[in-house]
């Protein structure tokens, strides 16, 4: 791995589980203290905020949950790869700006 690289896992409770906690520990992999279902900080949230505002903004509504499976499948392969590369590119910066702003630090 990365001697640079800091593992980025929120609050959820696989994360947090004794297993992987030790692991993380005796492998010393260091890790980013950050709050639980941080959007701001999972790339992923914020790639699905995008198709939801895509969704919201449709003229339709929906009306069953096919009709948003189907749409939200179709509106993720219309979804151009630089938003996704531009989500994973502005990672590092988010991440600093959480840690300056809210005073949070990697723990081994």
């Amino acid at each position: 791995m990365d001697t640079n690289a800091i593992f980025m896992a929120d609050n959820a409770r696989p994360h947090r589980a004794r297993l992987v906690r030790s692991y993380l520990g005796s492998e010393a992999i260091p890790q980013m203290a950050w709050p639980a279902r941080s959007p701001y900080l999972n790339p992923i949230e914020n790639v699905w905020d995008i198709l939801g505002r895509w969704i919201a903004g449709r003229s339709v509504p929906l009306g069953t949950l096919h009709e948003l499976q189907q749409t939200l499948l179709q509106e993720w392969a219309l979804l151009p790869q630089q938003a996704i590369n531009d989500t994973i590119a502005s990672m590092p910066c988010r991440c600093q700006a959480c840690i300056s702003a809210r005073g949070y630090h990697t723990r081994y």
